[in-house]
């Protein structure tokens, strides 16, 4: 039977799982763009283990890009020892992996002695997406850890770990503890997830938002205007120029992520379980004045 921890926020989760599953001399391989490498302050590393990235322009892996980490890290014990694989669903660029995606890179790491964790922050967004047919039980039954996002989706805040084997860390409440994570009145987060899981409505909250945010593809879409990824969660990269998005920063808050030329940036567009719908086809109304 699989284990549920329940902890807090997603920064500490990372870093609670890797340090923990690790030892001294590993490293955990992840995209470039992966939220441990990229937001999270270094948390990883402060822990002693170094994460090896790779670049990916879609914000997902493959076993190539594992592989080539696995040659490059060779001369032992002259170099770290890449022992975990992280991928988040959704990525933090806002693609989500498929089921065979996620056989292959499961069913590799496998043979090859790696730990599969997934990070699911954003979960209910991938499992919600239009192109998704992956399910809970195959997030389950394809990863060695993951986790249920709640502080995204509608908790106040919360993080569900599984560890889909119980052998995989028995004394995970020694170091709840220990890094000050086992909360005096934990049981809080608990009722979060009951009522979240209850009558589905942790996944009709993530529809919400994936639909809001369709909603705006479809309009940057009718404009003329094209993305940086082709995004089917709430998280969207429309490539505008850039008298728009000064136009609209005026009124609308959002994080230029890229610059894609002279006249152009990407921004990012994060809609919620919390979106209205009226202040979407406010923002969809200025983009067209703009």
């Amino acid at each position: 039977m699989p284990r549920f921890i329940l902890y807090r926020g997603g920064t500490q989760t990372n870093l609670l799982v890797i340090s923990t599953l690790l030892k001294v001399h590993e490293a955990v391989i992840s995209a470039r763009t992966g939220h441990i490498f990229m937001h999270e302050t270094g948390a990883i590393e402060a822990t002693g283990h170094r994460v090896i990235t790779c670049e990916t322009n879609v914000g997902k892996l493959t076993t190539a890009d594992i592989e080539k980490v696995l040659k490059e890290y060779s001369l032992r014990p002259h170099v770290v020892k890449p022992r975990m694989f992280y991928i988040s669903n959704s990525t933090e660029i806002g693609t989500n992996y498929s089921k065979k995606e996620l056989e292959e890179l499961f069913g590799f790491c496998m043979s090859r002695g790696l730990l599969l964790f997934l990070d699911g922050a954003r979960l209910g967004y991938a499992l919600t997406a239009e192109n998704n047919d992956l399910t809970l039980s195959d997030i389950a039954r394809l990863t060695d850890v993951f986790y249920i996002g709640g502080t995204k989706n509608g908790a106040l805040l919360g993080e569900a770990i599984v560890f889909n084997s119980p052998d995989l860390a028995p004394e995970f409440d020694y170091v709840l503890k220990q890094k000050g994570a086992l909360l005096a009145k934990g049981r809080l987060l608990g009722i979060q997830f009951l009522e979240l899981f209850k009558d589905d409505l942790y996944f009709d909250l993530a529809k919400h938002a994936n639909k809001m945010a369709m909603k705006i593809v479809r309009a940057v879409s009718d404009n003329g205007y094209s993305f940086l990824t082709q995004s089917t969660t709430n998280q969207i990269f429309p490539i505008l120029p850039k008298q728009v998005i000064d136009r609209l920063s005026k009124k609308y808050l959002f994080y230029e992520w890229a610059v894609v030329d002279k006249d152009r940036s990407a921004i990012r567009i994060i809609t919620s379980w919390a979106t209205q719908e009226n202040k979407v086809d406010e923002f969809i109304s200025d983009l067209k004045k703009s």
